[in-house]
This record gives C-alpha cells, sequence and structure tokens, in this order.
C-alpha cells in the first residue's frame, strides 16, 4: 500500500492505452482490458531483476471493478423502463426458464460426457449456465442497443439468471461444503430473491411522483450525492438478502428511468460509468494466472465448454425469443449477446476451490471465461454477419416472388 497512488495512475494508464489500441483496432475494449491485467498482475512473467508485476493493489481494484458493475447495469437499468419490464413478465419468465434449462442441462451433460464426479458436475453447470451482467451490459451500451426490441428479454434472462443463481449457489454451497442441504432454507432463499425484486420495483414505480419532486435538485453535486446514496444502499442491501448487488443496482435504475429526471442522471453518470466499468475488466484480469491455463486438459475442456455455450445459447436465443414474438434476426441477437460469461463463473469455481474439489475446475473457468470474454463481444458486434450467413442455412427470410403483370 506504501505506492498505492502510483499503482492505481499506473493502472489508469495501462486500461487507457488498452483502449487506444482497441479503438485503432476497432474492435471491442473489453479483451483488451482483461489481457492487460492479466500482464502487469501478480501473476504476471518475471525473471530475475526482470518483473511485470507491476500491480500489487489488486484488493482496492477489486473494489472499484465491483463499483464498476454497479455503475454499468445501473445504467442499463435507466435506458429500460420498469414499466415496459412488467408488461413483459409472462414472456420473460417462459424466456428466462427456457434459457436455464437448456443451458444447465447441456452443462450437466458437458461434465458427465467429460468424466467428472458429480459435485464437479455440478460446478461445472453453474460455471456454464450464468451469463456476465458486466459484460452483457457493456456491449449493450456501447453498440447502442438498449432501445432494441430483444433487450427487454436481455434484461429479463440476466435477472431471471440472478434468481436462478441465488438458489444454486444455496444448494451447491450445501452439498460441497457441508455434505447436505435444507429444500426449506433454499425454497426460502429463492422466495426472499424473488420478492425483493418485484417489492423494489412495484414500490419504485408508485414512488414515481415523489421521486419527480423530491429530486428536483438545482445543485449537481448535491443532486448525484442522494442518487448515488440510494444506489449503493439498495445494491448493497440487496446482497444481504443473497440477490447481486449488480441486480440490485439495475432495478434503481429500472425505478429511476420511469421519472421526469432520468436524462439529467444519464448524463451525469456517464463518466463514472466508463471510468469504473474499465477497471472492472482490467481487475478481473488481474485474477487469471496465465500459467495454469494451457495445459492440454484445461485446454479441450474449456474448448469443448466453448462449444456447449454457443450452441446452447443459439437454441436457447431463439426459443426464448419466438415465445415473445420475436423476429429471428431478433432471437439471434439475444443468444450472441449474453454469450459472454464472467464474474458469476468464477464465484462457482471459487466455491468448487473452496470446498476441495478437482484442481482443474479453477483454471478451466478462467480460460473459459476469457475465451467467452473475447469470443462474446465479438459475436454480438457482427450480429448482422452471423445472422446472415444463419439465414442462408436455415431460410428464415424467404424472399417474396413478385407476381408477373397480366
Amino acid at each position: 500500500m506504501e505506492h498505492i497512488v502510483f499503482e492505481i495512475g499506473l493502472a489508469i494508464g495501462l486500461i487507457a492505452l488498452g483502449g487506444l489500441v482497441s479503438s485503432r483496432l476497432r474492435f471491442s475494449v473489453i479483451p483488451f482490458y482483461i489481457l492487460i491485467g492479466m500482464a502487469v498482475g501478480p501473476h504476471a512473467f518475471h525473471w530475475g531483476a526482470f518483473d511485470l508485476r507491476f500491480i500489487h493493489s489488486a484488493e482496492l481494484i477489486d473494489v472499484m471493478g465491483r463499483i464498476g458493475v454497479l455503475f454499468l447495469l445501473f445504467y442499463l437499468g435507466l435506458e429500460f423502463s420498469v414499466g415496459r419490464l412488467l408488461k413483459s413478465g409472462k414472456s420473460i419468465a417462459v424466456g428466462g426458464t427456457i434459457y436455464i434449462a437448456i443451458n444447465f442441462t447441456l452443462g450437466i451433460l458437458f461434465g458427465w460426457v467429460s468424466g467428472f464426479p458429480l459435485e464437479e458436475i455440478l460446478v461445472i453447470a453453474g460455471i456454464t449456465t450464468i451469463s456476465s451482467s458486466a459484460i452483457v451490459a457493456k456491449v449493450l451500451v456501447d453498440l447502442k442497443r438498449t432501445a432494441n426490441p430483444e433487450t427487454e428479454m436481455i434484461l429479463g434472462i440476466i435477472m431471471f439468471e440472478d434468481v436462478f443463481l441465488a438458489v444454486y449457489l444455496s444448494i451447491l454451497s450445501g452439498l460441497i461444503l457441508s455434505g447436505s442441504t435444507s429444500v426449506g432454507g433454499v425454497a426460502l432463499s429463492a422466495l426472499i430473491s424473488l420478492g425483493f425484486m418485484l417489492v423494489v420495483l412495484f414500490v419504485g414505480r408508485k414512488a414515481v411522483p415523489l421521486l419527480n419532486k423530491y429530486l428536483n435538485i438545482k445543485s449537481n453535486e448535491v443532486f448525484l450525492l442522494v442518487i448515488f446514496a440510494a444506489l449503493f444502499i439498495i445494491a448493497g442491501f440487496s446482497e444481504k438478502l443473497h440477490v447481486a448487488e449488480a441486480i440490485g443496482a439495475l432495478l434503481v435504475g429500472l425505478v429511476l428511468a420511469e421519472t421526469q429526471h432520468r436524462k439529467r442522471i444519464e448524463n451525469l453518470i456517464i463518466p463514472f460509468r466508463d471510468f469504473f466499468g474499465a477497471i472492472f475488466f482490467f481487475g478481473f484480469g488481474l485474477t487469471i494466472d496465465p500459467t495454469t491455463l494451457f495445459t492440454k486438459e484445461t485446454i479441450w475442456l474449456s474448448l469443448g465448454a466453448v462449444v456447449v455455450t454457443l450452441l446452447g445459447n443459439f437454441v436457447a436465443g431463439m426459443l426464448a425469443g419466438r415465445s415473445a414474438g420475436l423476429t429471428p434476426k431478433s432471437s439471434t441477437n439475444i443468444g450472441l449477446t449474453i454469450v459472454s460469461r464472467g464474474e458469476f463463473s468464477i464465484i462457482v469455481a471459487n466455491l468448487g476451490k473452496a470446498g476441495g474439489l478437482l484442481a482443474v475446475l479453477q483454471p478451466f473457468a478462467a480460460l473459459y471465461v476469457l475465451i467467452l470474454a473475447i469470443l462474446g463481444p465479438l459475436l454480438t458486434k457482427e450480429t448482422k454477419l452471423v445472422y446472415k450467413a444463419l439465414n442462408k442455412i436455415f431460410k428464415w427470410d424467404v424472399p417474396k416472388r413478385s407476381v408477373p403483370e397480366q
């Protein structure tokens, strides 16, 4: 901690360099932030006097990264609408169930075919099922797709995943850490998570007239302090109830999107979103140890899981989109946008480590997440090309034949 200011400055400089390179190459910035974090973090290359481990204050950067996730999801909520979300509740529940069922089943089958014991299979299924809220939010914002017709389904699936994750982590931790689990405890955890989300959305919508009145603050300084206080308090409280803090931030954004102050909040929050969001992906790279990634077993396991995830996401996206009456093009966007894996996969892998399961789970999760963190934004950016290629096979858009004139 002696050179904390210098280290943070160096980290920001490297993040800025990654941003400049990515803009020159016209490529998603997310993989650059992650790779730079890997290159200079605690696990970076060192030999004698030559040492690339520049960043030692990983804990502080991790906290700043968590703030980045909050701002990313909060902004995404501001771009959406709680009214639209509630009106689409049924289609979101159906779409979320389809997405979880397909990806979780494929994860179980993949672990079983790979020859793992039961507990490891359950960890692998958890790693491969849950998408990254932070990466999905970043991609939607960067590509200006927050107003697209499929975005409400994407947001709904993210929230549905969080309820599933709360339940699944309860079950998994019981099985792995204590050897048993309580059905009643798991059910209660799920009900609390779902109830909290519904209460925030319902009460928030009813409170819009009051929010319009009391947020009419002239000073930008005081206005931001009030918004930040609401964001951090509700996000932190949601974590106490075993709902991801990122989802709490999303809920606050959805509620404030209904107020007449939405545009003002957006304009003031953008610099914080961009700054702390970049630090999150850099901090994620700091946690990855490159030396553990490239064993034969890890590589083949990760590549196999990536193929399974791509297939599962495409099928789930098409079925979820069709259930909501979306076009094949919008449905393709759903599957490609939420294909990225990240923070939640690492959480599940760490649970396996805490339970003393096979050591391959952590490097597998790291490489798997890294590949999809690179591939996901790229596929999302090129959805038009992907759709055109798939349309040649499946013939979704059949050109109408012109009727000859009499």
